[in-house]
Formats: structure tokens, sequence, C-alpha cells
């Protein structure tokens, strides 16, 4: 046997981050398992609506993400799983997850039922945005506060001013106002 295949075969295991196709996280994390690799998916149950109905559904607390425990030999196994685009790299070398923080997100996905993960870099004070869900659909304003997950948001009608709180996962940035 080839000692540099050795070598990989003995090296540490990490948790790594794996960017997926969209829709495919649970699909991916399966066919790891089945190949004897590591994976976790984080899932959360929300609640959606819809006009007729509400229904509880348990959808991945990350999406398009995956975590995956593997060696450097693994890695290149990993790349081949269709619907894996990418590992998440940091100057070439890919992100490093600790233990600790993979056990943080299992107790905050099993404790908590109202969690989400908003990004909020996107986002700045004086952006263009458009609410994309709820009561506001379609209504368009400019980002004058951010304040955590909530969004205090400048709607201009009527020659008036509606200032509303909404939270960030219901707005997108607009091209035009």
């Amino acid at each position: 046997m080839n000692p540099k295949i050795l070598k990989l075969n003995n090296s540490p295991e990490h948790w790594m981050v794996i960017y997926t196709r969209s829709n495919f996280e649970r699909r991916i994390d399966k066919s790891l398992k089945e190949q004897g690799i590591l994976a976790y998916c984080p899932v959360i149950t929300s609640r959606n609506k819809w006009a007729d109905r509400i229904k509880t559904v348990e959808k991945p607390f990350f999406p398009s993400y995956l975590f995956v425990k593997a060696n450097p030999l693994q890695l290149s196994k990993i790349r081949y799983v269709p619907g894996v685009i990418d590992l998440i790299s940091n100057n070439g070398k890919p992100v490093i997850i600790s233990d600790n923080e993979i056990e943080q997100i299992k107790i905050i996905t099993q404790s908590y039922t109202d969690v989400q993960v908003v990004s909020l870099k996107s986002l700045k004070v004086g952006d263009k945005v458009k609410v994309n869900d709820g009561v506001l659909f379609n209504m368009e304003g400019l980002v004058n506060k951010i304040m955590g997950t909530k969004v205090l948001m400048v709607i201009e009608q009527l020659d008036c001013a509606v200032i509303v709180k909404v939270n960030a996962d219901q707005l997108t940035l607009s091209t035009a106002i």
C-alpha cells in the first residue's frame, strides 16, 4: 500500500461544512451515512401557513449546508456525492468546526421550537427593501435601524411615513423604489 494513502487514512477527522444544492441536505446526509461518513443535518420544526391549512414540517436549520466529520481521504469521496457543490473553505483550506460548536447547535435545535437563522450581512441602514411575506407583502421602504432579527423600516405612503418593525427574513433588497 502506498504510504501517502496510509497516512491520509490515519489523519484525524474534523467537523467541516459542505455547501449543497438547495433541498438536497437530507439526501446527502443519508448518502454519506450509508458510506460510513459521519454527517449531521440539523433540523428544526416549523409551522408553515397556507391559505387553507397550517402544517408542521421539519426543515434544515442551515439551508444548503451540512456538517461532516471526515479526514482528507473521505473529503474526496464527499465531493463526488450528487448534490454536493463544494466544501466551505477559507484561504483554500476547509473551515473546521469544533465538536463543542456542533454540540451547541444540537442543543439549540433540540431545546428551542421558535429558532431561526437570519443573515443580516446583506442589510444595512439606508437600504431599499421589499417585504416578501406577511401582511405588508410587496411593500417597499428604507431600512432605518437593525435591531437583532427585526428591522425598523420606513414606508412612505400618502404623504406620510409609516414606521414598522419587520422580521429581517421577510425582506429582500429592492432594486428601485
